[in-house]
């Protein structure tokens, strides 16, 4: 199936994000939109999208017309095997104990690691990515304390890594859920490499909204690695499921959203015991108090 990419650049943020709106009406419509600054300190933002027929010309001059943006330039990418590409260029990530690794890099595992094999997939969830490699940190770290959990939540699993890595070191009851069918697809399979079918139950559903996660509640260790906007829907659902005493361990999260999360949090009960930054990502450690 062939790939079509159409890009341009503008100043400011509001336009860049007005444009990238704007082009989920396109027909054909994109499969995907980006709108993302450059890092040179130009101030422009770049809008991409990514189309499996060739987007209309006309349609894409007018947006950029309209919203002060430069032409954009469409191309056709050549057919790639991406996940082929990214399994020969993804290296394994160290994660305190933790050893996140393709099967590529199988010889590469240290002595002593706890490894985790995770190949390049759609679901979202390797370890490169700062939020993944801060959830890990933060949970190598609460082993390392000595805190022992008995009921485990992975809330937005995607690849299950979180979730697989709590079940290696603690053999206690662990639910990982998403929103997404494919990345609990994508969680099954990969408890199945590495050896752990039904250590961890794998579920479709939206936030705690399920009634396996309902009846294994109250959890001492719940993981949240998804975005700013659900985190926040989920504060008074995330109180209500964690047990007195319980550990959050949070991501998704750029680091100028960190106080907001950590503030609305608060209100309902769950307070900051840690918090870290990995490139532009934030992890936060929280704690629900008894």
């Amino acid at each position: 199936m062939p790939t079509f990419t159409a890009f341009t650049t503008l100043p400011g943020k509001p336009a860049a994000e007005r444009l990238g709106l704007a082009m989920e009406q396109l027909v054909p419509e994109p499969t995907g939109i980006g709108v993302f600054e450059i890092e040179d300190g130009s101030g422009l933002f770049e809008v991409g999208g990514y189309f499996t027929q060739a987007p209309d010309d006309t349609a894409l001059t007018l947006l950029s017309t309209a919203l002060g943006a430069a032409p954009f330039v469409i191309s056709e990418l050549p057919e790639t095997d991406w996940v082929a590409h990214v399994r020969r260029n993804l290296p394994p990530v160290q994660a305190g104990r933790f050893f996140v690794y393709g099967s590529h890099d199988a010889d590469k595992v240290p002595e002593g690691a706890i490894p985790l094999l995770i190949e390049a997939a759609m679901a979202f969830g390797t370890g490169h990515h700062g939020t993944t490699l801060g959830c890990l940190k933060a949970l190598d770290q609460l082993v390392t304390d000595g805190f022992a959990p008995e009921r485990i939540a992975d809330i937005g699993c995607g690849t299950a890594v979180l979730a697989m890595a709590a079940a290696r070191v603690w053999n206690k009851q662990i639910i990982a859920s998403d929103i997404d069918l494919v990345a609990v697809e994508v969680a099954i399979a990969n408890l199945a490499a590495n050896g752990m079918a039904g250590r961890v139950n794998c579920i479709e559903a939206t936030g705690f909204d399920h009634e396996t996660i309902r009846a294994g509640a109250p959890f001492d260790l719940i993981f949240a690695n998804i975005l700013k906007g659900p985190l926040i829907s989920l504060a008074p659902d995330m109180a209500a499921h964690l047990s007195d005493g319980g550990i959050a361990i949070l991501s998704g999260l750029l680091n100028e959203q960190a106080d907001e999360i950590i503030t609305v949090y608060a209100r309902s009960g769950i307070n900051l015991v840690q918090s870290s930054r990995i490139g532009d990502w934030s992890t936060l450690v929280l704690h629900k108090f008894a």
